[in-house]
């Protein structure tokens, strides 16, 4: 039978040094009540004993535990994927450890989540596209603890956040199709309420009244965020017996179904329609033909978060709400228009 070896521990070392627990502690932690000659050698003992602190017990003496809890909606997003590889970087980077969950895009287990990660005495909170936003204010006012939302979904400003700055970026999307030519732009948002659909759309009517071109209510449809909505979306609008010559889509899941639905109606891209997208998912130049859209600096936004949270842990002051600049990127889905009109040919 194998033999279960217990951990080594600070009442081993101290044995092993002939000291007391109270010094191998302040040995270990650079104390400088401790002598440099009786420190290095209770280094050299641990070391050689393979000592690990324990982060429970380092926990306990200092009420911090270099943790940080970061809520998504789902892990299999993979604009979450990237926002919180920026994240790792900058935490680990700081000596943080990071706990992840998903909220499925609802605001009760978002919450649920958030708590939860309190129970666990994280020293800060990051949540991507909250549905919660102020709401929170509350319950951190009691639980001490900072909390920064990346792109917050909620209608109302949050104390602390990171976004992208939606208006101006749709608003330069849909200003290059007008520079193509297009008149007849639809426009295909999110059915689910979000802020930032709201204030794409803002952009997107921004750029045509400035062009002075009337918007059809029949060419505004709402999809879901996902592939699948934005191909129902799609269809609808190719049932038009007038068709639009170009669709500013509310995210690049949504225009990649726009792409199926044309496909489906033996529509070629970018020849018959334009098609456009937002946040620049590394499946863009994958795509056939590779999608136009706005690129949101999504690991830098994790960074920018986690250092607003670090700021905040330490006391400094930071800028309390961060926008950041969507980048227009120009690839081979919008093209001139055949009908500038979109009548059926």
């Amino acid at each position: 039978m194998n033999r279960i070896v217990r951990p080594t521990s600070i009442k081993d070392i101290a044995k092993a040094a002939g000291v007391s627990c109270s010094t191998v502690s302040r040995a270990l932690q650079g104390s400088p009540l401790i002598n440099h000659e009786t420190a290095d050698r209770i280094r050299r003992i641990a070391h050689k004993a393979g000592y690990v602190p324990s982060a429970v017990g380092r926990s306990l003496v200092t009420r911090k535990t270099n943790t940080i809890g970061v809520v998504v909606t789902t892990i299999a997003d993979p604009f979450m994927a990237e926002v919180v590889t920026g994240i790792e970087a900058a935490a680990n980077e700081a000596g943080y450890s990071v706990l992840l969950a998903q909220s499925y895009a609802e605001g009760g287990r978002e919450t649920i989540v958030v708590e939860s990660f309190l129970e666990r005495r994280v020293d800060g909170v990051l949540v991507l596209a909250s549905r919660m936003g102020a709401r929170y204010t509350p319950l951190l006012t009691r639980m001490r603890v900072p909390l920064v939302l990346i792109n917050n979904q909620f209608p109302e400003p949050f104390e602390h956040s990171v976004e992208i700055d939606n208006a101006p970026a749709s608003r330069a999307l849909t200003e290059y199709l007008i520079r193509l030519g297009h008149r007849r732009i639809a426009y295909i948002g999110d059915h689910l309420g979000h802020q930032s659909d709201a204030e794409r759309y803002n952009g997107y009517r921004q750029a045509l009244d400035l062009a002075g071109i009337a918007l059809g209510p029949e060419l505004v449809a709402a999809g879901d965020g996902r592939i699948e909505g934005g191909a129902e979306a799609m269809g609808r609008l190719l049932d038009l017996s007038h068709l639009p010559t170009a669709v500013v889509c509310y995210n690049d899941m949504t225009a990649i179904g726009a792409l199926r639905a044309a496909r489906a109606h033996s529509l070629v891209v970018p020849r018959d329609i334009s098609l456009t997208g937002f946040d620049d998912l590394f499946i863009c130049t994958d795509t056939n033909p590779p999608l136009t859209t706005i690129r949101q600096p999504k690991r830098r936004m994790g960074q920018l978060a986690t250092g607003m949270l670090l700021d905040l842990l330490a006391g400094r002051k930071c800028e309390p709400h961060v926008k950041v600049q969507g980048e227009l990127v120009v690839r081979e889905s919008a093209a001139p228009p055949r009908s500038p009109d979109g009548v059926r040919g």
